[in-house]
């Protein structure tokens, strides 16, 4: 496989389980999809017919407990991020992703079981050269107390994410993961989404964390952890952030060559800081992978890491 090549899946995969906020049972099938096609979502039955729409910033239209992609015609997708973290995660580039009900469905709270789907469904190479979206300067977004910046990066794809919880049992806990498909699912892929017993009474009156449960959540109370089999890692809540992070800059649309910082940050933040360097041209250009270059490791080429020179496809101004 010559990993400086756009990729997809072999064949497809489906899981099934129940969304987070909708508590309805959701399937969700991956599968191939052609060069240059990105992430395309589709949602079987909705409204009578099938809708579909390709996964990019301009598709993200709320960020208040998850990501939730749609378009003119209304929501189409919520809580699109851990899928989309596990197809950038393991350095999927295209894909089709087929869902039968309002939301991905949550599974474990992690990417884990999407890990799992693609392994089945398998990765190849296209004849397409893999393209980035290379960083060229910083762009940060301040809201409150919270930051979030892409600046350049020339070795692939890093975050790095701060998270501070008056709740004692989190605290503040800093991760930092240089993307890579063998460290993604090493390090970031099992951590869990993490809520508060205190929230759940607002959650659930405004029609959200219906379908949330022990099984597919970390819960805390003001001075315990109530998931009877502990925690994952020791710092689960931001390697947690990093998935979401990782997930949501996915819809840049091409993988990032940069670094993005986080601190107090979620979805509304990640979207935010995205979107404020697509609006800017003259902080991102489109790069091609060089296809004459030294034998690169799986890690450092389906992952993203470029491992050497990036050849300019076309400037911000051509895009």
């Amino acid at each position: 496989m010559k990993f400086s090549r756009q990729t997809t899946l072999r064949s497809q995969a489906t899981v099934t389980g129940v969304g987070v906020h909708s508590g309805s049972s959701v399937n969700l099938t991956i599968g191939p999809a052609s060069a240059d096609a990105g992430f395309i979502f589709v949602r079987a039955g909705c409204d009578g017919y099938d809708r579909e729409l390709r996964a990019n910033h301009h598709s993200v239209i709320a960020t208040d407990f998850a990501t939730v992609l749609g378009d003119r015609e209304g929501p189409l997708v919520s809580t699109a991020e851990h899928v989309l973290a596990a197809l950038r995660g393991m350095g999927v580039d295209n894909a089709i992703i087929e869902v039968d009900g309002p939301e991905v469905p949550i599974m474990d709270g992690s990417a884990a079981a999407f890990v799992s789907a693609i392994d089945q469904a398998g990765v190849v190479s296209l004849s397409a050269p893999r393209r980035f979206i290379q960083v060229l300067k910083p762009v940060q977004v301040v809201m409150g107390d919270s930051l979030g910046e892409l600046r350049p990066y020339s070795a692939g794809f890093r975050a790095e994410v701060e998270i501070n919880f008056k709740n004692p049992l989190i605290g503040l806990q800093k991760y930092t993961l240089e993307l890579s498909p063998e460290g993604f699912r090493r390090e970031v892929a099992r951590a869990r989404t993490f809520g508060f017993m205190s929230d759940t009474a607002r959650l659930w009156s405004a029609g959200f964390a219906l379908g949330a449960s022990f099984e597919n959540s970390v819960v805390f109370d003001e001075d315990r952890l109530l998931n009877p089999e502990g925690l994952r890692y020791s710092d689960e809540c931001a390697r947690h952030k990093v998935l979401d992070a990782v997930g949501d800059l996915a819809l840049a649309g091409l993988p990032l060559l940069g670094a993005y910082r986080s601190v107090r940050g979620g979805h509304k933040l990640n979207h935010a800081v995205l979107t404020a360097l697509m609006a800017d041209r003259s902080a991102w250009r489109v790069v091609e992978a060089d296809t004459v270059r030294r034998p690169r490791t799986h890690a450092e080429a389906v992952g993203g890491m470029v491992g050497g020179r990036v050849a300019p496809a076309y400037g911000p101004e051509m895009s």
